[in-house]
C-alpha cells in the first residue's frame, strides 16, 4: 500500500479546519487557566486573613464560598476543553490514519467530531455560568459599599 502525494495533500485540506479549531481551543484554554489562577490567588489571600480563633469579617467567609464554587466552575470548564482538544487531535489522525488504510471510517471521525463540540459547548457554558457568578459577587459588592 504506497500513500500518493495527492492523497495526503488532500487529508491535509481536511484537517486545516480541525486544526484551527483546536487552536480556538488552545486560546479559550489560556483563558480558562487564567481565570482559575487569579481566583486561586485571591482565594489565598483571604486563606491568609481568616484565621481559626481570629475575629473574621463574614464578607470574607462569603467571598471565599464563592470563590471555591468559581473555582470549580473553570475546573470543569477547562477538563471539557482539554476534552475538545483530545477529541479534535483524534479526528485528525483519524483522517491521517483512515486514508493511510484505506478505512471507512467517516462516521466514527463525525462522531468524534460532533463529541469535541459538544464538550466545547459544555466548556463555554460552565464559563459563562462563572462570569455571571464573578459578575452577580461584583455588584453585590459594590451594593455593600454603599451600604457601609
Amino acid at each position: 500500500m504506497e500513500i500518493q502525494l495527492g492523497d495526503v495533500g488532500h487529508i491535509i485540506q481536511l484537517a486545516i479546519a480541525p486544526v484551527f479549531l483546536l487552536t480556538g481551543v488552545g486560546t479559550n484554554l489560556v483563558v480558562l487557566t487564567n481565570r482559575l489562577s487569579r481566583i486561586i490567588d485571591r482565594s489565598r489571600v483571604l486563606e491568609e486573613r481568616i484565621r481559626p480563633g481570629d475575629a473574621t469579617d463574614p464578607a470574607d467567609s462569603a467571598e471565599i464560598n464563592v470563590l471555591y464554587q468559581r473555582g470549580h466552575l473553570i475546573n470543569v470548564a477547562i477538563t471539557l476543553s482539554t476534552a475538545c482538544a483530545l477529541l479534535v487531535c483524534l479526528v485528525i489522525a483519524t483522517l491521517f490514519m483512515g486514508d493511510a488504510f484505506e478505512l471507512n471510517i467517516g462516521k466514527f471521525i463525525a462522531v468524534l467530531f460532533v463529541l469535541g463540540m459538544l464538550s466545547l459547548i459544555g466548556s463555554y457554558f460552565f464559563f459563562m455560568r462563572e462570569i455571571f457568578i464573578a459578575t452577580k459577587t461584583l455588584t453585590m459588592r459594590r451594593l455593600l459599599l454603599r451600604v457601609r
